[in-house]
């Protein structure tokens, strides 16, 4: 069905790693230098055992990005929020956006147009949203996912209000990395050499990778990722255009949004000339 998570692959992992983390993370980077792992499997698995340390206010989509429409607001206008931003599903709100009633999908209102029996209200048709804490974890978010059959749950702050939206795809980009389908633009390559000898790397290539290819030394206790080095760098994720000196190096944030760092351009940082 279209609305159930692989129920079999969050299962699997969800048993896999409630172990020791530290354990299973030597054991994956050993089986990675022994030839077992290739790099991709080393990230993917490296992924899915950080997703028991993060919380779903590191990955949601903060409450001012919410694409929302007003309860008040009629069908063809909600609609219309639906095809201009491509979701299959919006949150309805009453009032203002920490009062979210509802949840509509796409299809539902499809189903009604195709019957010949078009909802006088968004209310007629929308479904009883799913409202958890922003403090929870990635992994738990996980098996709620699977075990409610939802993919969207709206996230509070400790006071009730809305904090974000989080959905089944942003926890499976954790695991995988973005989604993309078929109207997307094609990605170009994680790394690139630019022609001034900067590096263009995309914000989720592994920090491993970076080292192995050009002994960048990148290294964290906490994150693996480009992207979540630098935002341990700065304590929260930077703007476009900030900069970080690391070692020999400069990381420059080339595109970020509220959420996450997307593009950095890696610049060696020219060393002082030794005295004659």
């Amino acid at each position: 069905m279209e609305d159930e998570p692989d129920s079999l692959f969050s299962t699997l992992f969800g048993k896999l790693f409630k172990r020791d983390d530290s354990v299973l993370e030597k054991f994956i980077h050993s089986a990675k230098r022994d030839g077992d792992l290739t790099s991709d499997e080393v990230g993917l698995l490296l992924n899915v055992l950080r997703l028991g340390r993060k919380q779903v206010r590191e990955i949601m989509i903060p409450r001012t990005d919410i694409i929302c429409a007003s309860l008040s607001e009629p069908l063809q206008t909600i609609a219309d929020h639906l095809m201009e931003h491509g979701h299959s599903r919006i949150p309805i709100f009453q009032g203002n956006r920490d009062n979210i009633v509802g949840i509509v999908h796409a299809k539902d209102m499809l189903r009604h147009c195709m019957l010949g029996e078009p909802p006088k209200t968004i209310a007629e048709i929308m479904r009883k949203p799913l409202f958890i804490p922003d403090t929870k974890n990635v992994m738990d978010m996980l098996q709620v996912f699977r075990t409610k059959k939802v993919h969207m749950a709206i996230a509070l702050d400790e006071y009730g209000g809305t904090s974000g939206l989080v959905t089944f795809e942003d926890v499976l980009e954790e695991i995988v990395g973005d989604i993309e389908d078929e109207y997307d633009a094609p990605r170009p390559d994680d790394i690139q050499v630019l022609d001034n000898g900067d590096i263009l790397v995309s914000g989720r290539t592994p920090l491993f990778e970076l080292d192995e290819q050009f002994g960048l030394q990148l290294t964290s206790e906490q994150v693996d990722t480009v992207s979540g080095f630098i935002c341990e760098l700065a304590g929260r994720v930077p703007s476009s255009g900030e900069a970080f000196p690391t070692n020999d190096h400069r990381l420059v944030v080339k595109e970020a949004d509220p959420k996450q760092v997307h593009w950095i351009i890696i610049q060696a940082m020219e060393r002082p000339k030794a005295n004659d």
